[in-house]
């Protein structure tokens, strides 16, 4: 056997924080306010693999998944209310691979107002993922809603259809409950934006939630003034109209959607209210102005999320509501604030959920032991071993090592750790890891060893298995340094007849149990798929590409060629009287040369154009002019 790509880091978009910009102004300080502040987890039967783009009773599908690592994976969603895929991701409870029989609660985590596209403030600028990691919750992060409020807006704008509300608890919770084994045990937490979000959620979808979160959240959107700052923020938050949103402030929206207007129905809702004060703190760089940092945005910001922080608790306890209120004594409008809040909030999140707080007691043993002793970067045990199929396991924060006596300990982590749970892991084809991660030798990839084939992982193609006969013979023509480089896709099931297919850089290998292994790429591959691949009447391919004269290629097929040169482009010659003709005068080098066209009917038969000639086929009769 040779190798496989592995990959112990996330590729580096998911791993290098970027710096946020904040959306209300310091100005906004003058302006005035005015008004004043459990389930356990269960056991039920789980299927090894999710049935994807089955359609739930809200609605939503599941158009893809990626998984980033063996705990960590990316959903994208068909969502009917917003009529377009919503990427959701998910870190899995730590219990996910120990006990694939159980089920666990959810916490919700929601971003602020710049959230981005590509992944959620939680795991881009705070550290969720590692604190996580050992919490037995599914951590459900939705992706994108720049100054959405995650609400369900009156109309578009900017392109977009806001119906997030609907989405988070219509489309989503039946989608993680029949798919995902999670429970409808909930929890909300956000920060800014968030914050609020994660209020006003709890509070208009009664027993949606059992926990709801806000750290520095702007808890009255209709108080004199927080309306024209609302729009204020989202205008420099990529230009949305706040009118789209909730209609004008007079709009009963605005105060529907205000959580100190609503707060009567967070009763029984476990709640968490934190905020900074604005001033300097352990995690901003001074200014040189005494309590003054140069965050001055952050500052204003902080001020203003206390202020109505303070109001809303007021009104909790005018209600008689309990809630854990805590008013930092200094801090900004900053991502490590929220991180720290996070972390302090969760016992009581825990509490909440009906999860346990801190991770039971676990250690390494045995080979397994030694294995982690020489990768430290793994971290600390998160589970005891279990069993998987021939052999042993156990999950620490930063993978998973896997033992048998045919194989020894050997560590799967990072991409090369998604692409192996998405195979089944040890209970999948690939059998057990027999090797550790190692770089490609191209210096561009990397690869792991297992039992029944390999993975391999580059930031460009991504971790993607390979294995049986479309390995044997992509490893008779190179592995990545042959003509088609590196996978980019898994191997799939030809739809309609008996074979697999799976792509690569500079094309694709096919298998059938006929034609055997081989590849299509180039023009060629571009000719077979517009003709429909294996369905067409060419059939499955039985060679793979060849060279011929003047920088020409063919590729054989069941019922035909195709054959390819820069002069003439790739056509296809069915198997049959055309093609014996052209045999019969040398192929393309002979009189007629290379093929410019497919054939094609006329009066009483069928023709096909060549470089220098064409031949016509009448009753059954080919004639070469």
């Amino acid at each position: 056997m040779r190798r496989a790509v592995g990959l112990r880091d996330i590729f580096p978009s998911l791993r290098s924080p970027r710096p946020r910009k904040f959306g209300f102004g310091a100005a906004l300080l003058v302006l005035p306010l005015a008004v004043g502040l459990t389930p356990e987890v269960s056991v039920a039967p789980a299927n090894a693999t999710p049935a994807f783009h089955q359609e739930t009773p809200g609605g939503a599908t599941v158009q893809s998944v990626t998984w980033l690592n063996d705990r960590r994976v990316a959903l994208f969603i068909n969502s009917p209310s917003m009529a377009a895929p919503v990427q959701v991701q998910l870190l899995l409870a730590r219990d996910w691979n120990a006990h694939p029989e159980a089920r666990f609660p959810s916490l919700l985590m929601l971003d602020g107002l710049r959230a981005q596209t590509t992944e959620n403030g939680w795991t881009l600028d705070a550290k969720a993922e590692p604190f996580f990691a050992d919490k037995n919750v599914n951590v459900v992060l939705p992706v994108g809603g720049q100054s959405s409020f995650y609400s369900d807006w009156l109309q578009s704008d900017k392109g977009v259809n806001y119906q997030w509300e609907t989405f988070l608890t219509k489309e989503l919770p039946p989608l993680l409950e029949s798919q995902w084994r999670t429970t409808n045990v909930r929890g909300v937490e956000g920060l800014s934006m968030g914050g609020t979000s994660a209020m006003f959620l709890a509070a208009r979808n009664p027993g949606f939630v059992k926990y709801a979160a806000s750290y520095s959240g702007f808890l009255t959107t209709t108080s004199l003034g927080m309306p024209q700052a609302i729009q204020y923020a989202m205008n420099d938050a990529g230009g949305f109209n706040s009118g789209a949103m909730w209609g004008p402030p007079s709009n009963p929206a605005w105060a529907e959607h205000d959580p100190y207007q609503i707060a009567d129905k967070l009763k029984g809702v476990s709640l968490y209210v934190s905020s900074g004060s604005g001033s300097t703190g352990p995690f901003d760089q001074a200014s040189g102005i005494p309590g003054v940092s140069t965050n001055f945005a952050g500052m204003g910001l902080e001020i203003l999320a206390r202020l109505t922080s303070q109001n809303f608790a007021t009104r909790l306890n005018k209600l008689g509501i309990p809630a854990q209120v805590n008013y930092r004594p200094s801090g900004t409008h900053s991502w490590p604030y929220w991180d720290f809040e996070m972390r302090q909030s969760w016992p009581q999140a825990a509490t909440a959920l009906g999860v346990e707080v801190d991770k039971p007691a676990c250690a390494p043993a045995g080979a397994i032991a030694d294995v982690v002793a020489a990768n430290n970067w793994v971290g600390d045990c998160l589970t005891g071993e279990y069993n998987v199929a021939g052999g042993v396991a156990q999950d620490f924060r930063s993978g998973r090592v896997f033992f048998s006596s045919a194989t020894g300990p050997q560590v799967v982590s990072g991409r090369i750790g998604g692409a192996y749970q998405l195979s089944g892991a040890a209970n999948g084809p690939l059998g057990l890891p027999v090797g550790a991660e190692l770089p490609a030798p191209d210096g561009r990839g990397r690869f792991q060893n297992f039992q029944n084939g390999l993975i391999y992982w580059t930031p460009q193609t991504g971790a993607h298995a390979v294995r049986g006969a479309i390995l044997d013979e992509w490893g008779k023509q190179g592995f990545e340094h042959g003509p088609l480089g590196y996978p980019t896709a898994d191997e799939v099931k030809t739809p309609n007849k008996d074979g697999v297919v799976q792509g690569f850089e500079i094309g694709a290998m096919y298998f059938s149990p006929k034609t055997g292994t081989n590849r299509v790429q180039g023009l060629i591959l571009g000719k077979y798929a517009s003709m429909g691949y294996e369905d067409s009447w060419l059939g499955f391919p039985k060679t793979s590409e060849r060279n011929v004269k003047d920088f020409g290629k063919f590729n054989e097929f069941e019922n035909g060629v195709v054959y390819w040169s820069p002069l003439s482009g790739a056509w296809a010659i069915r198997n049959g009287p055309i093609y014996d003709a052209w045999k019969s005068v040398g192929y393309e080098n002979g009189r007629l040369g290379f093929p410019t066209g497919d054939e094609f009917i006329i009066p009483g038969g069928i023709q096909q154009n060549f470089q220098l000639g064409y031949i016509t086929v009448k009753d059954n009769k080919p004639e070469i002019h």
